[in-house]
């Protein structure tokens, strides 16, 4: 038989959803189902935390206590990116293969760099700012009119200064 399960041990769940949709309990079912709670009801309220970043595929953390999952979003660069282009949300089944062909301004990279710093490998927030500009990069927005390329050049080369945190 296995051991007791033990209310008070906390434990994290990751996943990775569409913002402001229910998801289908069968992929949440085997994660969540063991833990004592109800795939539906987790499903509800992973929609209803996930409202702001609606149609953007995201990583939700649950945090899993006394059979109660308190659920929070964990942004990721491309998420951030797409949502700083404050671009309308999109319908998942009718419109595929979406060109972000936006522009965003190098303090709305900063800012995103300073939310994902925690996660970043760089030493310096310009490093940061690098990796965010490779994310930029590759969904194919420019930053302040230029390509973001352009921009990791110029940090490199000391044009554009990045403050230090």
């Amino acid at each position: 038989m296995p051991p007791k399960f033990d209310p008070t041990a906390i434990t994290y769940v990751y996943l990775k959803v569409v913002g402001g949709e229910v998801g289908a309990t069968s992929s949440l079912a085997p994660k969540i189902g063991p833990l004592g709670l109800s795939p539906k009801k987790v499903g509800d309220d992973i929609a209803k935390n996930t409202q702001a970043w609606k149609g953007l595929r995201i990583t939700v953390e649950l945090k899993i206590q006394n059979r109660q999952a308190t659920v929070s979003v964990v942004p990721s660069a491309p998420a951030l990116i797409i949502k700083a282009l404050k671009e309308p949300p999109r319908d998942r089944k009718k419109v595929k293969n979406i060109a972000h062909s936006g522009n965003i301004t190098i303090d709305d990279i900063i800012d995103i760099a300073r939310q994902m710093r925690a996660r970043s490998g760089a030493r310096y927030l310009s490093g940061t700012c690098k990796e965010i500009l490779g994310t930029a990069q590759s969904i194919g927005c420019t930053v302040d009119g230029q390509p973001p390329h352009d921009i990791i050049d110029s940090i490199n080369s000391g044009d554009i200064e990045i403050p230090e945190e």
